[in-house]
């Protein structure tokens, strides 16, 4: 999710109106620099979940938005690892519109600063180890194929989030807030699994036109094999409640992460049986 939208957000409204398509409107973080809080057990007991065993679907980029939920096939067991789908510190937790973080606040206790190029500093520059480690291997991988690719968010506290969305609900009004930023508590940046790329260029951080830079072209192609997804994928904000973000990643691991690549499903609520979350209840 963007860091600095700004007034990316009304160019991508303005987009949409059009009927262009591509539009980023997602949880956004003005360049803050909170210190994070102690963190706070999760007071949800494990929720695991293995992928379902639905028939593979398109790829991502072709498939149409669709309101109905995502087929709640029974477990396939194809993984040999399952992780809790509720907690927090689990890197298979789902957040979503209709998933919040239990407890709202966490924090992950282990918050470290990857070793590859930042455009970010403070808590954005950071994540938790085992994404800073994956990020470190995918970085280096991008290097030797030529490809630059910056981390220009991570880490964004419950702080952060909140006066965030507060100044969106302040100035836009509630309605329109949801529909540009998350609700503290709501979005995965807080989680430490996730981060947002960049190309140390700037020209499209952030836009549409991120689409076609290298290091998103890079991503979408490679990430899996170090275990990240596209978190929002084009043409599926009916079911992630975001609309496309190329440079939103998210670590699942690389055994989950090629499965999906390899099955071709797009969103995390496809994978492992969950509803669609549009928006808020």
């Amino acid at each position: 999710m963007c860091y600095t939208c700004g007034p990316s957000r009304r160019s991508f409204a303005t987009l949409l109106v059009a009927g262009v398509g591509m539009a980023a409107l997602a949880a956004c973080s003005p360049d803050a620099r909170v210190a994070s809080p102690t963190s706070a057990p999760s007071s949800s007991g494990p929720q695991t979940a293995t992928p379902t065993t639905t028939t593979p679907l398109p790829a991502a980029a072709s498939k149409p938005p669709s309101s109905a939920p995502p087929s709640k096939a029974p477990p396939s067991g194809v993984l040999s690892q399952q992780f809790s789908l509720s907690d927090p510190a689990s890197q298979w937790v789902i957040v979503n519109k209709h998933r919040p973080l239990t407890p709202l606040q966490f924090v992950p206790a282990d918050l470290a600063q990857p070793r590859v190029q930042l455009a970010a500093s403070g808590e954005a520059s950071l994540l938790n180890s085992t994404t800073a480690g994956a990020a470190e291997k995918l970085f280096a991988a991008a290097a030797v194929d030529g490809v630059t690719m910056t981390l220009a968010s991570g880490y964004r506290s419950f702080q952060t989030q909140t006066a965030t969305y507060d100044g969106y609900v302040s100035t836009r009004g509630q309605a329109s807030a949801d529909t540009a930023s998350a609700r503290p508590g709501f979005s995965e940046h807080q989680t430490g699994w996730a981060f947002d790329i960049g190309d140390g260029g700037g020209a499209c951080s952030f836009e549409p036109c991120f689409a076609d830079q290298p290091a998103a072209v890079w991503a979408k192609a490679n990430a899996y094999k170090y275990g990240f997804v596209v978190r929002y994928p084009w043409m599926l904000n009916e079911i992630t409640g975001y609309y496309y973000e190329p440079w939103h990643l998210r670590f699942i691991g690389v055994e989950a992460a090629t499965d999906m690549a390899k099955r071709g499903i797009g969103t995390l609520e496809e994978y492992f049986g969950l509803e669609a979350a549009p928006g808020y209840p």
